[in-house]
């Protein structure tokens, strides 16, 4: 059985395809240049041109889950939650029966507790993009440079104690004029963001932690996590596409 998984991301929408239990290939494309290149709404549906795009859907089934979820009805598609598709991607990936997992998406987070293969709780911050990916993002370009570097600082870090993005933006501006080191800067960034997340996932049995989502690839802040709760974390062979990998793998589960 053929399957593409699709996660309508705020960033990035991601895209899966799998083969029995096999991943064939990932692709990933910036959110807003694919909906003008390659989608358009019809009798409020979405319609995505996937030849044109480069991607061959053959019989494959269609489930997609996202960010875009709630505003955008993929035609074809069968549509999933955001906590579900990123549950199975979860276990899928890992392998792994019980865990605690973190997604850290572009602009929202969220924690999943899996038990023995059961989706037990969660909790999810879509509420102020001060907690998500976004973040990072509008940091780095505060202090102008790419996530690439700010992703790599961890040591020293100046304290930032805005609870808001907007405001964190003016805060990190004054440290700048205080003559910090960039680098204590890119590691303050990173801390701030640690710091909001640790609430959400004391809430949860930390045995095993799982994370998932763009900012799994953000080594200065799994240092920081890692130095916080005295674990270090498992980081999937696909952290960006778990969330598409897990529509895939719904239909082989539930079909």
């Amino acid at each position: 059985m053929d399957a593409l998984g699709i996660d309508l991301g705020s960033r990035q929408i991601k895209i899966a395809f799998l083969s029995e239990d096999t991943i064939v290939w990932l692709k990933s494309f910036d959110t807003i240049p694919f909906y003008r290149q390659f989608g358009r709404l019809e009798n409020g549906e979405l319609r995505l041109d996937f030849a044109a795009a480069g991607i061959d859907t053959g019989s494959a089934t269609l489930t997609a889950t996202g960010y875009g979820r709630n505003i955008l009805n993929l035609a074809g598609a069968r549509i999933i939650p955001e906590i579900q598709a990123h549950c199975h991607g979860a276990l899928f990936q890992t392998k792994l029966p019980t865990f605690t997992l973190l997604d850290l998406g572009g602009q929202d987070t969220k924690v999943l507790r899996v038990e023995n293969g059961i989706l037990i709780d969660f909790l999810m911050n879509d509420k102020c993009a001060a907690s998500s990916g976004r973040y990072l993002e509008n940091m780095a370009a505060v202090l102008d440079v790419p996530l690439e570097e700010l992703a790599r600082h961890a040591a020293h870090p100046v304290a930032l104690n805005a609870t808001c993005g907007i405001f964190g933006e003016s805060e990190l501006i004054g440290k700048v004029l205080e003559g910090h080191p960039l680098e204590h800067l890119c590691a303050g960034v990173n801390q701030a963001l640690v710091r909001r997340i640790l609430p959400m996932l004391r809430s949860f049995p930390l045995d095993r932690l799982v994370i998932t989502g763009g900012v799994a690839r953000n080594t200065a802040l799994m240092t920081l996590l890692e130095e916080k709760l005295g674990l270090t974390p498992f980081i999937p062979a696909h952290p960006t596409h778990n969330g598409a990998i897990g529509c895939a793998v719904y239909p082989h589960e539930h079909f």
